[in-house]
Parts: C-alpha cells; sequence; structure tokens
C-alpha cells in the first residue's frame, strides 16, 4: 500500500536522493550529461532545498512503500510559486516517481494529495509547467483535466527548454 507523508528538513538527504535518481531517470535522454550535472548539484543541493523545505508556502511529501520511497511532490502556494500566478493558485512544482512505478499509482497518489491540499486551501486552480518533449506527463495531466494555457523557459544549464503550462480550475475538481 502507498504510503503519503508531508517531509521536513530531517528527510534532507532522502530528498536529495530520491530528487537526483528520478530527474535524471526522467530527463537524461534528450539533455547532456554538462546540463544534467549542473542542474542536479544546483537544484538539489543542501542549500536549495533547506531554503524550500522552511518555506510554508512550500510542502513536500514522499510516496513510500514497506519504508521505501517511491517518489515524491512538491507544491507552491502564494509568492513560493515558481511563476507569478493567483496568489489563491496552487502550484505543482513537481511530481517525480522512480521509473520502475510509473503506471503503478504511485503518481496517481501524489496527485490526489496535491488536489487535497488544493481543495484544504481552496485554491482557485492548479497549474503546472511540464516539459514540452514530456508526452507521458502531459497525457497524464489532460486526462486529469488540466488545459494548456501558456508557455515558459526552464534553465537546464545552459540549455533553455520551454515547458507547456497546464491549469486545472476548481470547478472542474469539483466535478471529479
Amino acid at each position: 500500500m502507498i504510503h503519503i507523508r508531508q517531509i521536513s528538513v530531517h528527510d534532507l538527504p532522502a530528498l536529495q536522493t530520491i530528487g537526483r535518481k528520478t530527474f535524471v531517470e526522467t530527463f537524461a535522454e534528450g539533455n547532456s550529461e554538462e546540463n544534467l550535472a549542473r542542474y542536479l548539484a544546483e537544484g538539489f543541493s543542501h542549500e536549495k532545498l533547506t531554503k524550500e523545505l522552511a518555506n510554508k508556502n512550500s510542502q513536500f511529501y514522499f510516496a513510500e512503500m514497506d519504508g521505501r520511497v517511491l517518489g515524491y511532490l512538491k507544491v507552491n502556494m502564494g509568492n513560493a510559486q515558481s511563476e507569478q500566478q493567483d496568489p489563491d493558485a496552487l502550484e505543482i512544482e513537481r511530481i517525480y516517481l522512480l521509473k520502475e512505478f510509473h503506471g503503478k499509482e504511485v503518481g496517481l497518489a501524489l496527485y490526489q494529495k496535491a488536489l487535497s491540499i488544493a481543495h484544504e486551501r481552496k485554491a482557485a486552480y492548479i497549474w503546472l509547467g511540464v516539459w514540452e518533449h514530456n508526452p507521458r506527463a502531459i497525457r497524464f495531466y489532460e486526462k486529469q483535466g488540466f488545459v494548456k494555457f501558456d508557455q515558459h523557459i526552464f534553465q537546464l544549464g545552459d540549455d533553455e527548454q520551454t515547458d507547456i503550462l497546464m491549469k486545472l480550475s476548481l470547478p472542474n475538481l469539483l466535478e471529479k
């Protein structure tokens, strides 16, 4: 059974491990080793993650089974959102899971946790960015009712990549 739990700074080493591993599994193909290495060093540094974990407008959750971390979720509210949106919106910044658990309800469990948080916070809508070359994730979110509304640049090392911005309005949440 999948267990979802909120994590704290005490879980930082495990967050670095799962974060780096799932990022490489997801994005190694189609990106240079240099750009990946640079992003992993900066994006999952002790300092950066400590600051994010301490931000009251960001929350991290692990998906676990039998004590093993299978993936994680990061959501942002208010001024913690990675891009200025509605202050009442909820951003799903990350849902990453180990490749061996794709298609096994782990991602869905993390997504449902984000929905629960959105309901608790009475969010106007949920939004996220998905790399344009990640059709699996795009299909997953479209299946959940998300629609494309914009795009932005995601910097991976020295490579500027396009993320598709997608959102799901709260009324759509209430219908599900």
